[in-house]
């Protein structure tokens, strides 16, 4: 054995004892707290900007690309064409997602938001691609308008009722 193996360990000091009781909340779950107590749940038909703008944009997109898919596809940018499966599935889905958002479900503005995230997403990457003034002002723009609804959707959606699950 060696000298370090052998020497003496000093006693370990004794900190100082916790409460049994819950412990002390964050600054930050404090801050949470007080803004769930600000929320009012929505009343019925009542239908806040972010939900309408929303509506519209699942509408406008929706509806466009099942328009275009009718006409032939013909406003295809960049030359490139989309197969049509695809494009009526988004479609289909725009359309149910402003359906269900109208309809103030819960579900609805979840999936549209994580739809807008996807889009955010991507448009983030090809800001990387973009070569010209064009493409970047409109890369920047979706970015922008799509992250600033995604914001205020995030406060509607902690104002919509969850559904109660069944009873079993």
């Amino acid at each position: 054995m060696t000298a370090v193996e052998t020497a003496p360990r000093p006693p370990v000091a004794a900190g100082p004892a916790r409460q049994a009781g819950p412990a002390a909340k964050s600054r930050s779950e404090q801050r949470n707290e007080a803004v769930r107590a600000t929320l009012v749940p929505l009343a019925p038909g009542e239908r806040p900007w972010p939900i309408k703008v929303a509506v519209a944009l699942a509408v406008v997109v929706g509806g466009g690309d099942l328009i275009d898919v009718v006409l032939g596809g013909r406003l295809s940018p960049g030359g490139a064409h989309p197969g049509t499966a695809g494009v009526v599935l988004f479609s289909v889905l725009m359309l149910v997602c402003a359906w269900g958002m109208w309809r103030m479900r819960y579900w609805a503005v979840l999936g549209f938001q994580a739809v807008l995230g996807i889009v955010i997403l991507i448009f983030s990457l090809l800001l990387i691609r973009a070569s010209n003034l064009l493409g970047l002002v409109v890369a920047l723009a979706i970015i922008g308008g799509g992250g600033f609804l995604f914001f205020k959707l995030v406060r509607v959606l902690s104002r919509l009722q969850m559904p109660t699950p069944p009873r079993r």
